[in-house]
């Protein structure tokens, strides 16, 4: 009989993954992750852990399954904490979801799995898993979830074969209400529980407080740039090669404050993210300001007036070569390849069509349609049909 160890989350979908896999014949183990302590970094005055984990335990003490808290604080703040702080602080926004999948749940808790003899580790993600061959050898693929509205196979983009071949998605094909009328025939405690927000198993965290527990606030100007401003008619140099116009294309412009005019404050450039459009207020313009570049160095916001500013878009990024990452590494492209691809650059976004460019130093991400607020810091994905083929981080 297979063993396999369940993350227990206390919410509704890992519930339900926990109760389908013990019907598919498995002995099944659940385990909730703590993974926060650090009360000088204070999130909320309600304490989300306690409760989640209450509730996971009530539901494996329903299955009948056994049960224990491992706590992973320690290395979810060396982990996914720091990283963020780091990213935040160089003007780079982090998605620790992604990173907590990689080096949390399919690394760490893994090992831990492993340790108490489980063939695999199950999560409730929606998302799929099948296998196919290819010489010879068995291939692992990471699939989009039944769930249009649910895909989340975008989290789990940094996972290796070695990772993939350990998991199990047993929710993978269904959707998110039959998923929640399963635990409500079980009677399942989770069954109405809302879907949690926030960081990956910590709760509640309003990010501005959460950095300035580490970034110390410091004023700067808010500068609006004109969507007439000549930076943005700029003429790209003839007889450019490929990989020059892609390099130009992909590369940010460097606003400076005389480009425009100062409309307020803000209290950190590092709190800011490109895109943004709350928080800013700063009142009286006709459509809303959303952020166009933030410079930390010079603790400045460049922002624009409306969505279709032509400083939120851009129509391809880079990925440094040490930051891209193939799930199907008998797919990765080799220096001067290309690949016809679906790509999103966050979570949610409809996929767009978009073509990988390979050099020696990194990959080029090109888009048919020029995209909004690419984002330092944030993953590319690509996928080919339903499976999820590889992805980067956005440089």
């Amino acid at each position: 009989m297979k063993r396999v160890v369940v993350g227990l989350s206390g919410g509704v979908d890992s519930s339900v993954a926990a109760y389908l896999l013990q019907q598919q014949g498995y002995e099944v183990i659940g385990l909730f992750m703590k993974n926060w302590h650090d009360d000088s970094v204070t999130i909320s005055n309600d304490c989300p852990w306690l409760e989640d984990s209450n509730d996971a335990l009530l539901v494996a003490e329903k299955l009948g399954i056994p049960f224990q808290t491992v706590d992973l604080s320690e290395e979810y703040k060396e982990k996914i904490v720091d990283y963020m702080f780091n990213e935040y602080e160089k003007g780079r926004t982090p998605n620790p979801d992604v990173l907590c999948n990689r080096e949390i749940k399919f690394d760490v808790f893994m090992k831990i799995a492993l340790s108490l003899g489980a063939d695999y580790v199950a999560t409730g993600h929606y998302c799929q898993k099948s296998e196919i061959e290819v010489d010879g050898k068995t291939i692992y693929q990471l699939r989009a979830g039944a769930d249009n509205n649910k895909d989340q196979s975008y989290f789990l983009c940094q996972l290796s074969q070695e990772q993939l071949s350990k998991a199990l998605f047993p929710i993978g094909e269904l959707t998110k209400p039959e998923v929640r009328e399963i635990a409500a025939e079980m009677e399942l405690v989770t069954a109405e529980k809302k879907d949690s927000q926030g960081l990956c198993f910590i709760g509640k965290v309003r990010l501005p407080e959460f950095l300035q527990q580490k970034l110390q606030p410091k004023e700067g100007l808010i500068i609006q740039i004109d969507k007439n401003n000549p930076v943005y008619s700029l003429e790209k140099k003839d007889n450019l090669t490929l990989k020059e116009e892609l390099a130009f294309a992909s590369n940010k412009i460097a606003y400076t404050p005389e480009m425009g005019k100062v409309v307020g404050k803000h209290q950190g450039a590092h709190y800011f993210t490109v895109g943004q459009r709350k928080g800013l207020n700063v009142g009286g313009t006709a459509e809303g300001l959303f952020v166009i570049a933030t410079d930390v160095n010079t603790n400045t916001i460049y922002t624009g007036m409306g969505s279709h500013h032509p400083g939120l878009f851009r129509s391809a990024l880079f990925i440094e070569q040490s930051e891209v990452h193939w799930v199907r590494t008998d797919l990765a492209l080799v220096n001067g390849e290309q690949m016809e691809v679906m790509a999103r650059i966050r979570y949610r976004q409809p996929l767009q069509k978009a073509t990988l460019h390979q050099y020696e130093n990194g990959m080029y991400v090109s888009f048919e349609e020029p995209q909004s607020a690419i984002t330092e810091g944030q993953f590319v994905a690509w996928h080919l049909g339903d499976e999820l083929v590889g992805s980067g981080v956005i440089s």
